[in-house]
């Protein structure tokens, strides 16, 4: 292109723009190069760091964004998504589903290398295929402000598993959230994944959901757990490990010091993976949440996972849903909960068992002990009538009508509750006055509906999430107060 003969604008008011072609084709942004004729010329920069960066300091930074992703979408010869234009500078961007292809996806790439804004990008099922994925990783040797990135259901492959793995291995980004969900990845793209991961400690957040990792992938996941210095977050859940995998998993998990939300849920680990599990939670004390519902666990399995428990100090969600458990595993689990003075569980998930009235005067002791803990199940199975009332009467519904009666808010019945007249109370103390108050006579089960509507998660209630949801106008199945009633 000429730079002494700029082409004419497309208005007069427009500052004249130039799009300068570098000779190199060694990265993404310098393969393609400027059509014949462009809507807006600039004087030529000399060390451009790529044939599609527009720069202009008497216009907004949008504007050189939106023609540098025009342009590229022209080179590629597809048509511009018009989202992506909306929202270029936002730091959430949601391009799920959108059709995008290898070549789509290469224009959003050439966009997002010079892009400060964008933090958090979606690309779900838009069949970017390797092509697509090279350019992506290509943008991000350049790109350092992207953080999380899902590129699930996109038929990487094998091919896909090894540009990624290539590229990640060298710790050149600053992703940190990496979804893979329904790749296609089957046992051969385990090993160069964790490879990457075996010496990457950037990425804390990993999804290899829905795809078909086996036993010998689970070996090479194991290996890598082993060494890993970096996950906190794993997702393998909907994959096809059995004994042989989750065992090796289990092996890497022992010395793990960073791992503290594993998911292995809709995978077959059986009876005899619960006994490595059983012997990891024992061990490490860093799992904070552990997913294996749907793994063909019976009360065989829960009677391992119970011996963990025992001495387990950091676990504190435990999910077992969708397992052969019946209520003799469920009581093995609960006592384990009771036996460990240092337990922190807030959260057992067995709630597909069926269990007895014996069960739940079991459970007021464990919850006696542990009032944090919130069991999970399906029903009381032979609850008469008058019990059945009496448990299952909605406790806010009390309340609310001991607040109309006396002319006072819900917020205020909690509010005098509390010594201190603060809006706050850890959940022990919150849980020890309910009991005890006699305004508005609560069971246990009563209690812990309030706790579990009003509990911040951090060990606290906050009254004033009473008088949120007292405002929120959602159906009674909604979130709001409504749901509640």
């Amino acid at each position: 292109m000429d730079n002494d003969k700029p082409l004419q604008p497309e208005t007069e008011d427009e500052t004249e723009t130039e799009l300068v072609p570098q000779s190199s084709a060694k990265t993404l942004y310098c393969e393609a190069e400027p059509p014949p004729t462009v809507e807006k010329v600039k004087p030529a920069q000399e060390n451009s760091e790529t044939d599609l960066e527009i720069e202009d300091n008497e216009k907004f930074f949008t504007t050189g964004q939106k023609e540098l992703y025009l342009e590229a979408c022209k080179l590629v010869g597809v048509v511009p998504v018009s989202y992506f234009i909306r929202n270029m500078e936002e730091s959430y961007v949601n391009l799920n589903h959108h059709g995008l292809g290898p070549r789509g996806t290469k224009a959003i790439a050439i966009a997002l290398v010079s892009n400060t804004a964008v933090t958090k990008l979606e690309l779900e099922d838009n069949c970017i295929m390797e092509e697509g994925v090279l350019s992506l990783v290509e943008m991000l040797q350049e790109n350092y402000y992207l953080q999380e990135m899902n590129i699930s259901n996109n038929h990487l492959g094998l091919e896909g598993a090894r540009i990624i793995s290539d590229f990640f291995e060298r710790n050149s980004s600053s992703i940190w959230n990496l979804e893979l969900s329904g790749n296609d990845f089957k046992e051969e793209s385990a090993a160069p994944l964790c490879q990457a991961l075996s010496t990457n400690y950037r990425i804390k957040k990993l999804d290899l959901s829905h795809n078909q990792f086996s036993d010998i992938g689970g070996e090479q996941l194991g290996q890598m757990l082993a060494i890993n210095v970096g996950l906190t977050s794993l997702d393998l859940s909907w994959n096809n490990f059995h004994t042989r995998g989750a065992v090796a998993l289990c092996n890497g998990l022992r010395g793990n010091v960073t791992l503290t939300k594993l998911d292995l849920s809709m995978n077959g680990l059986g009876n005899e993976g619960a006994v490595a599990l059983g012997e990891v939670l024992r061990l490490n004390s860093c799992l904070v949440y552990l997913d294996v519902g749907s793994n063909d666990i019976g009360n065989e399995g829960a009677s391992k996972i119970s011996k963990g428990l025992e001495s387990n100090e950091s676990l504190r969600v435990l999910k077992l849903f969708l397992n052969p458990i019946s209520m003799d595993g469920a009581i093995l689990l609960i006592l384990a909960i009771k036996r460990n003075p240092k337990s922190r569980m807030e959260e057992l998930d067995i709630s597909n068992v069926l269990v007895s009235e014996q069960f739940m005067k079991t459970l007021d002791g464990v919850y006696a002990v542990h009032p944090q803990l919130d069991v999970m199940f399906k029903a009381v199975q032979g609850l008469s009538a008058k019990n059945t009332i009496f448990l299952l009467t909605n406790p806010m519904k009390l309340i609310q009508n001991y607040a109309d009666q006396h002319k006072i808010t819900v917020m205020d019945f909690f509010k005098s509750l509390n010594p201190t007249g603060t809006m706050k109370m850890s959940v022990d103390e919150f849980q020890k006055v309910m009991i005890e108050q006699t305004k508005v006579p609560l069971n246990q089960y009563q209690v812990r509906e309030v706790i579990k509507k009003l509990d911040e998660k951090t060990g606290m209630v906050n009254f004033r999430s009473a008088q949120a949801r007292r405002r929120s106008p959602f159906s009674a199945r909604g979130p709001g107060w409504a749901g509640l009633m």
